[in-house]
């Protein structure tokens, strides 16, 4: 950032390759030449259908959101709980048995060097089951709920 010349020396005018640009439509000459209104119209436009947020609700109160979420929630509660449970066994196990985890497994890798890397290992294998789940149960549903839905605000705001 460099100060202006001239102006204060609280000026302060931020260098980047936006600084100076509008917005397209905000501010630029119409066909006639002069400047069109910097900024939305106001209350003068009159709407003509349900707000963005009634559209949203309404999409919301929807059977088929009600499915993505319902399929969302069925694989996302079983797998974090078993997780959480996985991750919960491995602390307390080294904690209250420090005999068992420090038996030697094969040189100096042990039991809780090998449940470690299991969480390692699990962690990426419910990632792959989280995508796999949501690319086979939920993104198509999802998609089409989505372009549903900009449809219906895209119809609202004409």
């Amino acid at each position: 950032m460099e100060k202006e010349a001239g102006r204060g020396a609280a000026a302060v005018r931020p260098d980047g390759p936006w600084y100076g640009t509008r917005a397209s439509g905000w501010g630029e000459p119409d066909g006639e030449g002069k400047s069109a209104p910097a900024g939305p119209s106001g209350p003068e436009s009159p709407r003509r259908g349900p707000s963005a947020a009634e559209i949203y609700l309404e999409v919301q109160r929807s059977s088929a959101f009600q499915e993505v979420r319902r399929r969302y929630r069925r694989f996302v509660v079983p797998a974090t709980l078993a997780f959480l449970v996985w991750y919960l066994a491995y602390v307390v196990l080294a904690i209250t048995e420090p005999g068992l985890v420090s038996r030697p497994v094969a040189g100096a890798v042990n039991v809780a060097m090998v449940a470690g890397l299991g969480q390692f290992v699990t962690t990426f294998l419910l990632t792959w089951a989280y995508a796999r789940h949501a690319r086979l149960r939920r993104d198509r549903a999802a998609l089409e709920l989505r372009w549903e839905t900009q449809e219906m605000t895209r119809e609202a705001g004409r």
